[in-house]
Order: C-alpha cells, then sequence, then structure tokens
C-alpha cells in the first residue's frame, strides 16, 4: 500500500458516477485515498485550506473534476505544491468543452495535468505513476498492469486472426 494519500475532489457530488472509475483504479492498486466536494465558487476559503494542508494530511497527489467553468484544479493547484490532476467533466452546455478548456488553459506558476474529458481512469493511473516515482511496490503493480494491458490486446488480436481465416 501506498504511502501516501491521493485526493479526489468534486466540484458536485453530481461528479460521483464520472469519479468512480477513479475511485475503483486507486482501490484496485491498493492507493489509499479520501473523496470530498468542494467548490472552487461555492466554497473557495474552504478548498484552498484543504490545497494548503494537503501535504501535512498524508497526501501526495490530487485529483480535481469539475464541469462547466472548471476551476476547481487551478484554485487547488494554486494553494499547493503537490502535483494537480485535473478531470474535466462533460455537461449539457457544451458536452465539456468549456471545462477542458478551463482545466488545461492554466497561467505560468500554476500547472494542472488535465486527462480527458470525464477521464476518470486515466487520471487515477497518472496519479499513481507519480506516487510510484518514490514507491518500488506501486511501481511493481503498475508494470502488472501494463502486462496484462499487453497480453490483453494480444488476446483479442489472436481471436481476430482467427475470424478472418473464416472469412470467404
Amino acid at each position: 500500500m501506498s504511502e501516501k494519500k491521493v485526493a479526489v475532489i468534486m466540484g458536485s457530488d453530481s461528479d460521483l458516477p464520472v469519479v468512480t472509475p477513479a475511485i475503483k483504479r486507486l482501490k484496485a492498486l491498493e492507493i489509499p485515498f479520501e473523496a470530498h466536494v468542494m467548490s472552487a465558487h461555492r466554497t473557495p476559503e474552504e478548498a484552498a485550506e484543504f490545497s494548503k494542508n494537503a501535504p501535512e494530511n498524508g497526501f501526495g497527489v490530487i485529483i480535481c473534476a469539475a464541469g462547466k467553468a472548471a476551476h476547481l484544479a487551478g484554485v487547488l493547484a494554486a494553494h499547493t505544491t503537490l502535483p494537480v490532476i485535473g478531470i474535466p467533466v462533460k455537461s449539457s452546455t457544451l458536452d465539456g468543452l468549456d471545462a477542458l478548456l478551463a482545466t488545461v488553459q492554466m497561467p505560468s506558476g500554476i500547472p494542472v495535468a488535465t486527462v480527458a474529458i470525464d477521464g476518470a481512469d486515466n487520471a487515477a493511473i497518472l496519479a499513481a505513476q507519480m506516487l510510484a516515482l518514490s514507491d518500488q511496490g506501486l511501481q511493481e503493480k503498475l508494470s502488472a498492469m501494463k502486462r496484462e494491458m499487453r497480453e490483453g490486446v494480444a488476446k483479442k488480436d489472436q481471436a481476430l486472426q482467427e475470424k478472418l481465416k473464416e472469412i470467404e
């Protein structure tokens, strides 16, 4: 188990279905995490305080999911030296393009690593890779995960080759 935790912060409780793949991946990799709802606009002081204290509270990476204006990742990144990963959440307004642009267009000095719209699984994998820089056990789990993915693709290719033989 990793000695550092990952924070999974949602701008709204309605973002839970979007972040669920990240939570599942963190659990599968045995990475401790906490999940919370915080708003860059409705609870800015609480969000800033959480971010400021995250290193002392045992966190190593912060994942933020937010839609529309999507300022949450940037607000948290402004108040910490920890890596922050933004998950732009698809909304009905602009299909998540607004959130993607708000998350990725950060000013110099306030980086936010950004995954695809609704890309929570990749956010968890990226967080794990960051933690694995100083955690050999986690590095081995990630290597095993990559081997399993490679083997899965090889099996699918083998099945495709068999099906192709049947086509006349």
